[in-house]
């Protein structure tokens, strides 16, 4: 497995992530994170005298015979999550025309949640793939721990090239005993087919959210005429021409390097 290097860009693009995404957390994405990632349940807390107004359904009727007043049962919410972030580290991950890579985008999104997730006081955990799991960081909290997890999204140098979501998700669920909230990071230039029952699967088990990074131009070359595209996962080129109102291609030729 690779080493990851530290060097003084490298502190400062963590640090300015983490100032930006720490803002961005305690003014908006924590409550919103709380709100729509649940706990696993309710779990017993105490008993308490019963009070006008409290349900009639929540009466522990042994505590109530034994002290001949009526009490009832309070629960609290099993808040703990283990939130666990499978990002593609494919080397289509490795571009953008606009003002950062899509892996750099990665960075920050993850950020944004890990940050969320250790305010929540949420367990935390990494898997970096391609078509081989890169790096696993096992789940855990605190601060120092995310900024582990930035660290290494942004300057893990993977060996492999090519994505395989399929595999990503299969071992997702042999390491996760627990249901678990996964956001799923990719670029998703794959075929469908090759990973919807993983990803199916996988869902049934855990919470999964996929989280689509695409850049425009990968969607959009109006005007630009006959142009060479390579392939960085598998050095192929192929020669397309852009098609005006249709959003398509049209393959002209392809040969490799």
């Amino acid at each position: 497995m690779a080493v990851t290097m530290i060097t003084s860009d490298l502190i400062k693009k963590i640090r300015r992530i983490e100032i930006r995404t720490r803002r961005l957390v305690n003014d908006s994405y924590a409550g919103d994170y709380h709100s729509i990632f649940k706990g696993r349940g309710m779990e017993f807390d105490e008993v308490r005298p019963y009070q006008i107004g409290d349900e009639i359904r929540t009466i522990d009727w042994n505590v109530t015979a034994r002290t001949g007043q009526p009490y009832v049962k309070r629960y609290v919410e099993e808040r703990e999550l283990t939130v666990m972030l499978v990002v593609d580290a494919s080397a289509s991950e490795n571009f953008g025309s606009v003002n950062r890579f899509k892996r750099e985008l990665a960075a920050e999104l993850t950020a944004v949640l890990s940050f969320a997730a250790t305010t929540n006081n949420d367990k935390v955990g990494l898997l970096i793939f391609t078509d081989k799991i890169e790096l696993y960081i096992s789940p855990r909290k605190g601060r120092r721990h995310v900024l582990r997890i930035i660290r290494e999204l942004l300057a893990f140098e993977p060996e492999r090239r090519g994505p395989d979501i399929k595999m990503a998700l299969e071992k997702v669920n042999q390491m996760l005993k627990r249901r678990s909230v996964i956001f799923l990071v990719s670029d998703f230039l794959a075929d469908p087919e090759s990973y919807r029952k993983a990803m199916s699967i996988t869902n049934r088990r855990h919470d999964v959210i996929a989280v689509d990074l695409h850049d425009p131009l990968e969607s959009d070359l109006k005007g630009v005429g006959l142009i060479a595209l390579e392939d960085p996962e598998t050095d192929e080129i192929v020669w397309v021409t852009p098609i005006a109102r249709l959003g398509r291609w049209r393959i002209a030729t392809t040969f490799s390097v």
